[in-house]
């Protein structure tokens, strides 16, 4: 049985987010694992451009959001799983202290 190409590729077990590799749409979405770990399938809540994200968990508003087993975002709303993760939502946590 040929195994299908993910939507989504994330970097580790555990991240909060994982990076569209092409155009999704809301629907149905697997998400591939660059550290071995199996795939999963999500609901994708949105349209996603390709090599912008998508939320894997829920994100409370003021929590921080990981991506390659690190902090790299603080989101600044409640996020859901299968949300589109973008600038509208996170703000970059290397500038936490900037004034937007």
């Amino acid at each position: 049985m040929a195994r299908s190409v993910p939507s989504f590729l994330a970097h580790k077990d555990g991240d909060f987010v994982a990076v569209a590799v092409r155009d999704v749409t809301r629907g149905e979405a697997e998400i591939g694992y660059l550290d071995g770990s199996a795939s999963i399938t999500l609901m994708v809540n949105a349209e996603i451009p390709l090599g912008h994200k998508v939320a894997l968990v829920d994100i409370a508003d003021g929590d921080d959001v990981v991506e390659y087993g690190v902090r790299t975002a603080i989101a600044s709303t409640d996020i859901k799983k299968g949300d589109y993760v973008h600038v509208h939502n996170v703000r970059s946590a290397r500038w936490q202290n900037s004034v937007a």
